[in-house]
């Protein structure tokens, strides 16, 4: 349907009379801001097309219930194009108030307008705001705007949630195509699962079958960095193992072969860590899952001899893969068999220990009442792995149906109890799919990992240059797990007028950041070097190695309306600071 603007020319002070015909929602508008002086007020906002009519809905009363409905707020003036508009009252009825300063070029429209015109002098501090453009019809969320230079010194901002499926890093459905040693990632592929999936991980295991008594060879390993490079470039992050066979025969190598591969491997694992998300223990064993294997223990018969040649090869691959990178076990009796029953605590969490950097993987997730061996002694594994998950990856597949326990209400209540970061897609398609028929899938899709909502912060409205900044703000982490691997968290001051970035480390750790818990960061910060200025405040939350740290598809996107940036990677914390 098309939306027909019919113009009473005749009317003089009066905007238009029009009827509405909403069209289908096209995503047209990005990159909303509102920033003020003492007496004038800007809004910007991006654009795709050539929409005709360009519109902020103004809500100064903050009240739904008076002036002209849309999209939740009550607008009590209009700017249209170049004119700014006070609603007379019953539905679409206005009144010319002014001309105003308005700008329009290359994707961006501008207004610059006086506060006095909109009736506003900072009470009651904010105002909610609509920004739209037809043709075709794209109306944003709601924008609260929260006036800085007030009279009452700053001001509280409530940000909405974002209920949509986010394309975040490090967590999420990943996908499992092939065997990472002979199927070529594709760069173009890999762009997709981002772009139109919302997945940002892939699963590698790396057979090295005809290494069982040999060296690995520089083909071989021209093939895992030509993988990483591709995961790389593609800004995804891999899941990574390694293994010898795919036999139940158990055809493995014998412990001195997986050493020296580990040696050989080391300085890949070094240089590419950036882009492994997790790494699956692997080498033993069929698909390197330690249950046949011809070296290290058939089948669970496994020797006091064989357990020290299991741990020799985590102890390995823990020495040389870098501290930062965590790796994962098969099931909690291997961790616990080899590094102590006990769970890891708060206070042992990320310090670089073994029993800090080892994590758990299911993949036979709600196959059988013990997961197809995953499980023991539920009684005394599942609060070991509820615990640990806290602070160690947690993640797998699932293999085969078993209704009920692999339906949607056993699902959620143990994807949620023991912390699952990811998810494999590809498998086991009916599981999956069960899910989606239940009506869970979205739930699972948008709660695997961290899930970090802003829900309110307050900021001045003036800082004295070379002072400090004190800034408060709270995130609900409304995922399943937090981050595992190490996050930035800076505060970023953009100065409005120039574009001029200063950038401030807080100290909060984001992977402290428990699910279903919030945190609140209050922290000031120095102002020096930022000179005066009008600064919009944003936070960013990037990858800390040097080479994604600036790369926005690897910083972590907040789940709010109106508060992502693509082409930087930042959230805007919708408020603006004067320095003086």
């Amino acid at each position: 349907m098309s939306r027909n603007r019919m113009i009473a020319a005749a009317l003089v002070g009066v905007l238009a009379t029009v009827t509405l015909n909403v069209a289908p929602a096209h995503a047209t508008i990005s990159g909303q801001t509102a920033s003020n002086t003492a007496t004038t007020v800007t809004y910007r906002y991006q654009y795709t097309g050539a929409p005709a009519w360009r519109r902020v809905y103004v809500d100064t009363d903050r009240n739904a219930a008076t002036g002209f409905a849309t999209a939740g707020i009550g607008a009590d003036y209009l700017l249209e194009n170049g004119t700014l508009y006070r609603h007379a009252g019953s539905g679409w009825n206005w009144a010319v108030v002014t001309a105003v300063t308005h700008t329009n070029g290359g994707g961006t429209a501008s207004w610059t307008v006086n506060r006095a015109d909109l009736g506003e002098t900072a009470t009651p501090n904010d105002a909610d705001l609509v920004f739209q453009t037809e043709a075709p019809l794209d109306t944003s969320a709601r924008y609260t705007h929260v006036y800085s230079g007030s009279g009452n010194g700053g001001g509280t901002v409530t940000y909405q949630p974002d209920t949509a499926d986010i394309a975040n890093p490090e967590r999420g459905f990943y996908h499992h195509t092939g065997d990472c040693d002979v199927n070529d990632f594709n760069l173009a592929t890999l762009q997709g699962y981002r772009t139109s999936q919302q997945t940002t991980l892939v699963m590698c295991v790396f057979y090295l079958a005809a290494f069982k008594n040999a060296p690995i060879s520089a083909a071989a390993l021209a093939q895992f960095q030509q993988q990483a490079d591709t995961v790389r470039a593609a800004g995804l992050k891999m899941i990574l193992r390694f293994a010898y066979t795919t036999s139940t025969s158990g055809d493995d190598a014998p412990l001195s072969r997986v050493l020296s591969h580990l040696d050989q491997l080391a300085p890949y694992l070094s240089a590419n860590s950036d882009v492994i998300h997790v790494m699956q223990a692997g080498f033993i064993g069929a698909w390197g899952e330690w249950w046949y294997t011809q070296n290290f223990g058939n089948e669970g018969n496994v020797t006091q001899a064989d357990w020290a040649n299991r741990k020799a090869v985590v102890d390995k691959l823990l020495s040389v893969l870098p501290a930062n990178r965590m790796v994962q076990l098969r099931t909690p009796k291997f961790k616990r068999t080899m590094y102590g029953t006990g769970a890891l605590t708060p206070g042992q969490a990320y310090n670089g220990t073994a029993l800090a950097r080892l994590g758990h993987h299911n993949d036979c997730f709600l196959a059988s009442p013990d997961d197809l061996g995953t499980y023991e002694n539920i009684a005394v594994e599942y609060p070991y792995l509820a615990a640990e998950t806290q602070f160690v990856p947690m993640g797998g597949e699932t293999c085969q149906p078993n209704p009920p326990r692999s339906q949607c209400p056993t699902a959620l209540q143990e994807l949620g109890q023991f912390h699952w970061n990811y998810l494999n897609a590809d498998y086991r398609a009916e599981v999956l799919n069960g899910w989606t028929s239940g009506g869970c899938m979205t739930s699972v899709r948008r709660n695997l990992g961290h899930r970090f909502t802003l829900t309110q912060g307050t900021y001045p409205a003036t800082a004295t240059a070379g002072g400090s900044l004190a800034v408060q703000f709270t995130v609900q982490n409304a995922g399943w797990a937090a981050p595992f691997n190490p996050r930035g968290l800076t505060l970023v001051l953009r100065n409005t007028a120039t574009g001029a970035v200063h950038s401030r480390a807080l100290s909060a750790d984001p992977r402290r950041w428990a699910a279903g818990t919030s945190t609140t960061v209050n922290q000031s910060v120095s102002l020096a070097g930022v000179p005066s200025g009008s600064y919009r405040l944003l936070l960013s939350l990037p990858d800390p190695r040097p080479g994604l740290a600036t790369r926005p598809e690897y910083a972590i996107r907040l789940a709010n309306t109106n508060v992502w940036e693509p082409s930087t990677g930042y959230n805007d914390l919708l408020h603006s600071v004067v320095v003086r």
